[in-house]
């Protein structure tokens, strides 16, 4: 037998060795480069230099809630319903399945020369902003209001986004936006957040800090606004000396997508597209998301930069390209081998339901009216929302050939025998043109409702995105529309039989005047492609609802302060004092439980004993919360330390443990620096913010324990 020796090809270029270390074969390329081409690699539309044999790369694309805006892929729910989950463990799976869907997508979409906007594998996601104020259209982004449960959704995202390859990472995930950005929408281009110390370190910086620090982020996004009166992509402060001087961020920071030029149009801290590209580069932007980094070659001429200072931002930018594989040959990086085989296959439309089932909260259950019966005889369905795809689908989504809608859900669970009659019955936002009403009286007189009611991605949203939205994808009413509150409180002075209010929606929607007049209150988020399924395996008891509200439901806007104020005085169940609708944290299920045995080591180390002393086998999500000596006067209420989601069999009992230490029980004093205060501090182990609210509305009954500094 003839053997033929196997030649290695040589590489056309030195810095295409892939022996060579990343570092080293960066600085071999940048020396390769033009100025001009230096230039054009800072931009996020990067050309081809062809005579390098460097592919044409995009960096924008969007991952929020599975590969959003580039075709198929699985739809998850909205990452709102994330927090909801209060389960880390379970959204790392999900940010697992949607890079490998990432990478099967890129991978077919190199072979037919696709290299366009959203195709790409650096994703901007997660948003750790905190959902501050009820307001805010983008909320619905957010994993919710508390900068603990924040941090731990997010870094759990991060990971699965990024894998564990030791030299390749699988997507690069991207933490935006850096930094106290949550509206105005309106004024997002030309805001200046205002915060004190405390607040910036104890709420705004905390889920930041963490993805950089436990997950190794691979991007930062710099947003729109100004804070401190600098604008985030060109502030010294935040991106330098706490980014990566404190945190010690190795990775590449990107503008929001227009937000450099916003330096000069709108924010008026410079005089020139030169002058702004400058101020940008020198601060720390890597990646301009836009066109101003077009001007550095005259910024550079002008004397304001200097080439070196390019080079630097280069090899920022070039560290997460090599890391991705990018100038590798395809069969290097190990995520090469992934096939279009896992995108919106099984597996993950079984994922996404779970996540559904998980995040979707019972706020209501009025003589346990709740779960239904599958041989119901007569059932009504209305509302807006029942038949609608779009409510599925929050913001920056994916596609797929097959949705699940609430109705289509419902239809699929019950019996064959059972009569089920649907009208939408109402518009979503206005009164209805033809003044005819065939819907109300028949949904009364139905052994039982379903009215599905709320919003979508049509109401609140992104500045250009909210088409149905008069204040530019921001809610200036939290209230129901007011044609679907006519809608439910019609059907129930036609009749006394059981309504079941379905509410879909991103961010608190005040019912107060619903409230007592249903008998169950179902609150789904955007549930995603399998959401109605995972509708109805709640309303139909095949699932205990266990989701948790990851932001606090007001009673009104009057409870709120005003939306540009970014203090969190009266802000999130840290600091306000009014009683909600709905608080933090709550959420009731078809179980019940017991909290027992409260004890604290001198580790810190935190036990409890929690009894299902029902029937019925469900998950629970324990919540640890503490309270300083000077808790709601100068540090929080209450302030979550710790989670975890169990699940337990009727009757049962399971002894868990938290583990936390001295740090756990830090707070932050006015010039943002941790302090441990002396004196009592309580720890309460709930199923529910630790309030009389909670318990008024159903919770379980908390219990407490202290100890002394």
């Amino acid at each position: 037998m003839i053997t033929v020796e196997k030649k290695e090809v040589k590489p056309k270029f030195e810095w295409q060795n892939a022996a060579l270390t990343n570092e080293k074969r960066i600085d071999l390329l940048i020396f390769e480069l033009t100025l001009e081409e230096k230039a054009s690699q800072l931009l996020d539309v990067c050309p081809a230099i062809e005579r390098l044999d460097i592919p044409e790369y995009n960096w924008w694309n969007e991952a929020l809630h599975g590969v959003a805006r580039n075709g198929r892929a699985t739809v998850f729910p909205q990452a709102i319903a994330f927090g909801a989950t209060f389960d880390d463990a379970l959204i790392e799976r999900v940010a697992t399945a949607i890079s490998n869907e990432a990478r099967a997508k890129y991978n077919e979409a190199i072979k037919i020369g696709n290299r366009s906007k959203f195709a790409g594998l650096t994703f901007w996601s997660p948003n750790i902003n905190i959902f501050r104020d009820a307001r805010w259209g983008r909320g619905q982004e957010t994993y919710g209001e508390d900068p603990f449960l924040t941090s731990r959704i997010g870094v759990a995202f991060v990971k699965g986004l990024q894998g564990n390859d030791p030299k390749y990472i699988k997507a690069a995930a991207c933490a935006k936006h850096y930094a106290v950005h949550s509206g105005p929408e309106e004024f997002r281009h030309e805001f200046n957040a205002v915060v004190n110390k405390k607040d910036l370190f104890e709420t705004y910086l905390p889920a930041f800090e963490a993805l950089v620090k436990e997950a190794k982020v691979e991007g930062v996004m710099g947003a729109y606004n100004r804070t401190l009166g600098a604008p985030c992509c060109g502030s010294p402060y935040l991106l330098q000396d706490i980014l990566r001087d404190d945190w010690g961020f190795k990775g590449y920071i990107v503008s929001d997508c227009g937000a450099i030029s916003d330096f000069h149009k709108f924010h008026k801290v410079t005089n020139t597209p030169e002058e702004s590209a400058a101020l940008a580069l020198k601060s720390g932007t890597t990646i301009n998301c836009g066109n101003v980094y077009k001007t550095l070659k005259k910024a550079l001429n002008q004397k304001l930069i200097t080439e070196e200072l390019i080079d630097e931002r280069l090899k920022e930018s070039f560290i997460t390209r090599f890391k991705l594989g990018l100038f590798d040959p395809i069969g290097t990086n190990p995520y090469d081998a992934i096939t279009s085989e896992v995108v919106d296959s099984k597996k993950h439309r079984q994922l996404a339901k779970e996540v559904a089932q998980k995040s979707i909260v019972l706020l209501k259950n009025k003589n346990n009216i709740l779960p239904l019966k599958k041989d119901i005889r007569n059932l009504y369905i209305t509302g807006p929302s029942a038949s609608s795809e779009e409510v599925l689908l929050g913001n920056y989504y994916g596609l797929t050939s097959s949705t699940q809608t609430i109705l289509d859900g419902i239809v699929s669970k019950v019996s064959p025998g059972t009569t089920i009659n649907y009208k939408s019955g109402v518009l979503p936002y206005q009164k209805n043109v033809n003044p005819i009403d065939w819907t109300t009286g028949e949904a009364a007189s139905a052994d039982a409702c379903i009215a599905v009611m709320g919003i979508s991605g049509l109401m609140e949203g992104e500045e250009g995105e909210a088409l149905a939205s008069g204040d530019k994808g921001d809610r200036t009413r939290l209230k129901l529309p007011q044609n679907q509150i006519d809608f439910i409180k019609k059907i129930r002075r036609k009749g006394d039989k059981p309504l079941i209010l379905v509410l879909t929606g991103g961010s608190p929607i005040a019912i107060p005047e619903l409230h007592d007049l249903v008998d169950a209150v179902v609150f789904v988020w955007y549930p995603g492609e399998e959401g109605g399924n995972a509708v109805a395996d709640v309303l139909f008891g095949d699932v205990s609802p266990s989701g948790k509200l990851p932001i606090t439901f007001p009673k009104s806007i009057e409870q709120l302060p005003p939306y540009e104020d970014y203090n969190m005085a009266g802000r999130t169940y840290k600091y306000m004092s009014q009683e909600p609708l709905y608080p933090f944290g709550f959420g009731l299920s078809y179980a019940s439980f017991e909290y027992k045995n409260l004890k604290i080591d001198s580790d810190y180390t935190v036990t409890v004993d929690i009894t299902n002393t029902s029937d019925v086998i469900s998950e629970e999500v324990v919540q640890l919360y503490i309270s300083s000596p000077l808790a709601g006067k100068v540090d929080p209420i209450f302030d979550l330390k710790s989670f975890k989601r169990i699940q337990l069999n009727p009757k049962e009992t399971q002894t868990i443990s938290f583990k936390l230490n001295k740090a756990s029980f830090n707070q932050f004093n006015k010039n943002g620096k941790t302090i441990i205060r002396d004196g009592v501090y309580n720890i309460y182990i709930s199923s529910s913010l630790p309030s009389q609210r909670s318990i008024d509305l159903g919770a379980s009954k908390f219990i407490k324990t202290s100890i002394e500094f």
